[in-house]
């Protein structure tokens, strides 16, 4: 198990550190892990699986839009 900080959080995820807090405060993404008084890091593989969560999300999402298109299709 890695700890990983806020800079490679960023990094990974292509958020902006204030997207990230508000994206814990809504619940939708990892919660950090308090690493001493004034340090949190975040479990890498907590974040690697929440990247392959919205990965998911599209592929489903496109895979939805195409079956709704080719059905349009098919009607004309």
């Amino acid at each position: 198990m890695k700890i990983i900080r806020l800079k490679n959080v960023i990094d990974s995820t292509g958020l902006a550190r204030s997207t990230i807090y508000k994206f814990i405060g809504e619940s939708t993404f990892p919660k950090p892990v308090s690493l001493g008084d004034r340090c949190v890091g975040w479990v890498e593989s907590e974040v690697h699986d929440w990247i392959l969560a919205r990965i998911e999300e599209r592929d489903l999402a496109e895979g939805a839009a195409v079956r709704s298109t080719s059905h349009l299709s098919m009607a004309s």
